[in-house]
């Protein structure tokens, strides 16, 4: 795949679909297979369903960022889509899909200026 080229002060960022993959379980917070959330750039957006466990939600977040960057091909960021919520009850996993990329500008999401 060819790199696009960026204009100074511009980088990409895949966007991501987070979805509930399976409930292997008993999820009280009426979670079910195919739920999911969005992440656009710093944004997360619930398009599908007015709600999503926040701990399940919580259990993501850590992950999103590094998600949403391209690693070296051995990172484990790069094989690694699953993660689930801390409940050991609930066994609910979820899978991080990048979706499209994006670019974004610097000076949009950062009141630090560029060297």
């Amino acid at each position: 795949m060819k790199k696009r080229q960026l204009e100074d002060g511009q980088f990409e960022l895949y966007d991501l679909r987070v979805v509930v993959e399976k409930i292997e379980g008993n999820c009280t917070c009426n979670m079910t297979v195919g739920d999911a959330f969005v992440m656009n750039g710093g944004k997360i957006l619930l398009p599908e369903q007015p709600d999503f466990c926040l701990y399940a939600l919580q259990a993501a977040i850590p992950l999103l960022p590094a998600k949403q960057r391209l690693n070296d091909p051995v990172d484990w960021m790069e094989t690694d889509t699953r993660v689930t919520c801390p409940d050991p009850a609930c066994r609910l996993i979820m899978r991080i899909d990048r979706t499209d990329k994006r670019v974004l500008n610097h000076d949009d999401v950062s009141p630090i200026p560029l060297e």
